[in-house]
């Protein structure tokens, strides 16, 4: 089986920052990549930010490149998204996922964490 669990979601407000996480445990073979989602109240989910493990290309939203930024540990399997100059907008429900290969004859998955809140006040 595999986990992913995500943290450091809060409250903050406008113009502050915020650091999240993501951990993946359990069977783990390999991973592809790994990445960010949000969702905001009555929106559609939408692509943050995703880092590719074979060449460590990262790619981002064009409205969320220049504040945030991903980065990830693989000493224990952790991804990161640094978020600067949060505004209201950015509420949402951020989601992480990782694209895994639990072992070495089977193949990948996508794999979803249950999500952490995001709220920016005024």
């Amino acid at each position: 089986q595999v986990h992913l669990v995500e943290s450091g979601g809060g409250l903050v407000q406008a113009g502050g920052s915020l650091r999240l996480s993501c951990a993946a445990s359990g069977s783990i073979f390999n991973i592809n990549h790994m990445g960010w989602y949000r969702q905001a109240p009555g929106k559609q989910r939408e692509l943050v930010a995703r880092i590719n493990y074979y060449d460590s290309d990262i790619i981002y939203a064009d409205s969320m490149k220049d504040r945030f930024t991903a980065s990830r540990d693989s000493a224990v399997n952790t991804t990161y998204l640094q978020m600067h100059s949060l505004a209201p907008e950015d509420t949402a429900v951020s989601s992480c996922t990782a694209d895994i290969t639990p072992r070495w004859d089977q193949t990948p998955g996508l794999y979803w964490g249950q999500g952490t809140q995001v709220t920016v006040s005024s």
